[in-house]
């Protein structure tokens, strides 16, 4: 396939996995955004300029992930490689559980979307495919693709995602420790079984998320319970825990995100910029260990956009 077209812009989401008991298939967009530049470069250069998150810290040149993932699109519609001028505005904390590592991806696959004669061949659900061979699985970039909440899973032919309902008043809260966490540390820590009534529990809270996010949200506690992951993980991030522990005792629904440290409380809106779990945050995070930013980031409802600049 050849390209259409030498420069694109990227806007990729901030994602939050797993919700408590949706372990690798529950997600939710978050109003956090990276946006990325790329333009198509005459020679085999690769020049990549980061601001903000990441600046000094990622890989340069073909390690680079939104490289990575450029390539690997580039090469699953035959299209030619080219070399690349990326710069990168990054607001997606790295380390924190908030699905960085899916967004450089997610940014990487849908430049080549946009790069190439045919962006169809990169339809959405080619990208969370192609997206999940490199991250491993599908919560994050799910969510990152399609916005709002959404459900993943692998067939044997690749992944899947579906929307599902985010109700009006749902607003979480992200408190964002100033600690970093490795996936891979916090997978580490995961047993290779757990007991059945365990599995069992997990699976009927999860269920009721998914009710629970779209429709009542005064369910959203009950329906966060965790018995599968966060606690074997709190060795790496026990602050974390200690805060999920400390809003849920005051009835928040209080996980955490992705593979941590950050925390998410799925509240809702009282009033313009206020939610019910407010006072609750602010009592604990008083008492807290460590620092907490306290992020009112919204739902983002679009998902990753592309767009090729006039001129």
């Amino acid at each position: 396939m050849r390209l259409g077209a030498d420069r694109v812009r990227v806007r990729v989401p901030a994602t939050s996995a797993n919700l408590g008991p949706g372990f690798d298939a529950l997600g939710l967009a978050l109003g956090v955004h990276d946006d990325l530049e790329f333009r198509a470069l005459g020679t085999a250069d690769v020049v990549i300029k980061v601001h903000g998150e990441g600046a000094g810290e990622v890989p340069d040149g073909e390690a680079h992930l939104v490289v990575r993932a450029l390539r690997h699109a580039l090469d699953h519609v035959s299209a030619p490689q080219v070399g690349v001028h990326l710069e990168c505005t990054n607001r997606i904390p790295h380390g924190r559980g908030m699905g960085s590592s899916a967004a450089a991806v997610v940014a990487g696959l849908l430049a080549a979307r946009g790069l190439v004669a045919d962006p169809d061949a990169l339809g959405d659900d080619v990208v969370l495919r192609l997206a999940t061979e490199l991250e491993g699985h599908p919560d994050n970039a799910a969510p990152a693709i399609l916005g709002g909440a959404t459900v993943a899973w692998c067939e044997p032919d690749g992944a899947r995602a579906v929307r599902i309902g985010t109700h009006a008043d749902l607003a979480p809260l992200v408190l964002v420790p100033d600690v970093r966490l490795a996936t891979r540390t916090a997978r580490g820590l995961l047993p290779a079984t757990v007991p059945h009534a365990d599995a069992a529990l997990a699976a009927g809270r999860a269920a009721l998320l998914v009710h629970a996010l779209g429709h009542r949200p005064d369910l959203l506690h009950a329906a966060t319970e965790d018995r599968l992951h966060q606690r074997y993980r709190a060795p790496a991030m026990p602050d974390s825990l200690a805060l999920v522990d400390a809003l849920r005792a005051r009835g928040v629904a209080a996980v955490v995100s992705g593979a941590g440290p950050t925390v998410v409380a799925l509240a809702c809106a009282t009033g313009p910029g206020t939610t019910d779990a407010d006072e609750a945050v602010r009592d604990v995070c008083g008492a807290a260990r460590g620092d907490w930013q306290v992020l009112v980031p919204g739902i983002d409802t679009g998902g990753a956009t592309v767009e090729r600049p006039a001129g």
